[in-house]
């Protein structure tokens, strides 16, 4: 009898090692905003994406990569330079915005561009907030450039790969607008909608470039959607729900504010 309960003891203590082993595995995040190329094709700004549309978060590859992908061998679009990527229009300093899925004990994170690295953070291995935000000094890389955004984990080899297309300097702000400067007077009179048009010109909030690269606009107090760019303090209602906003962010599709209560959204 005694060998009988020693079996599904020891089988119990293999399967709990086993899960300790692997749940370094549950660290995901990616950069939404200035939006990533993961992030541009979950918002359905970049067509075609393949599997990366749909978990942004999830550009996970060993440390030391300079590529888009990481080198990881499922999201070999991230390292296309021919796509459509959009640029996105900022100041010489950057405030990079990361959503964490899941977090996990943290060694650093590094900034490169065009494979000059920039800026590092050492978090010492502490595990991250569901959201974290860095600023970045580009003032010494003005005009079209990729940068490269690194989570290294703290405890496992691996780290997590963003690559950000921006065009630095080119509007004197960082806050993001989207694609080409010509388009940018257009943008809110053609893709708000026309109830709320007339109020975002009154405000001043409209040229802040609530648009988004796939011409979505937020307008505070509305109903949740995806494909809209939304910054701190708006707030939305879903399923009869109002949430404020805790960092800029464009909308997906499975992100709604009930899913991702507390990472980017506060239930009022």
């Amino acid at each position: 009898m005694r060998r009988k309960i020693a079996y599904p003891l020891a089988t119990l203590g293999m399967v709990g090692s086993t899960l300790v082993i692997a749940s370094p595995a549950l660290a995901h995040g990616y950069v939404s905003s200035p939006p990533s190329r993961q992030a541009q094709c979950a918002a359905g700004t970049v067509s075609d994406c393949g599997a990366i549309q749909f978990e942004p978060q999830s550009v996970e590859a060993p440390k030391g990569s300079k590529q888009c992908n990481g080198g990881n061998a499922n999201y070999p679009v991230l390292n296309d330079d021919s796509k459509s990527w959009k640029r996105t229009t900022v100041g010489t300093s950057v405030t990079f915005n990361w959503v964490l899925t899941a977090r996990h004990r943290t060694a650093t994170w590094v900034y490169y561009v065009d494979g000059t690295e920039v800026a590092t953070f050492n978090d010492g291995n502490a595990i991250p907030e569901a959201t974290v935000s860095h600023k970045v000094d580009l003032s010494k890389f003005k005009g079209n450039h990729t940068v490269l955004a690194v989570w290294n984990i703290g405890d496992t080899a691996n780290a997590f790969y963003n690559c950000v297309d921006l065009n630095v300097g080119g509007s004197g702000s960082s806050t993001p607008t989207t694609a080409p400067t010509t388009a940018a007077p257009t943008t809110a009179p053609t893709t708000a909608p026309t109830t709320a048009a007339p109020t975002a010109t009154a405000t001043t909030a409209a040229p802040t470039a609530t648009a988004t690269s796939s011409g979505g606009s937020s307008t505070s107090g509305s109903e949740w959607a995806p494909g809209v760019s939304y910054k701190t303090g708006d707030v939305v209602t879903y399923n009869g729900v109002s949430y404020t906003c805790r960092q800029p962010h464009t909308s997906i599709h499975s992100w709604e504010p009930s899913v991702f209560t507390l990472a980017l959204w506060l239930p009022l």
